[in-house]
Order: structure tokens, then C-alpha cells, then sequence
């Protein structure tokens, strides 16, 4: 899973959904902490980079 910064809205969507795995920058943008979250959370991080506004959440099949 990866984030691009550069097109992230500041919604804040992400960190609430999921504190552990997403956090933001001094400037509100996205910041992935775990790159590689256990499988029980792979729904929720699927669900949050469906719920990101601006789609800068990217979450690939291994």
C-alpha cells in the first residue's frame, strides 16, 4: 500500500478510520505508517482508500 501526498485533500479520512496504519504530516497530508498492516485490517484499509476523496490511497493485490 502506498499514498501520494501531493494529491491528498487533508479530509482526514484515513486517520480516522485506521490511527495505526495512516497518520498526517505537519502539513495534514496523508503519511502511511505500515505499509503492510495484518491481514484482519486489509477490509479496512481496502475501505478507506475507497472512502479517500481525492483516491491518493493505493492499496495492491499480493
Amino acid at each position: 500500500m502506498t499514498a501520494t501526498p501531493e494529491t491528498c485533500a487533508v479530509s482526514s479520512l484515513c486517520v480516522y478510520r485506521l490511527p495505526g496504519v495512516f497518520d498526517q504530516d505537519e502539513d495534514g497530508l496523508v503519511v502511511v505508517l505500515d505499509e503492510t498492516p495484518e491481514g484482519e485490517m486489509h477490509e479496512e484499509v481496502r475501505r478507506a482508500a475507497r472512502g479517500c476523496p481525492t483516491k491518493s490511497i493505493h492499496v495492491t493485490e499480493e
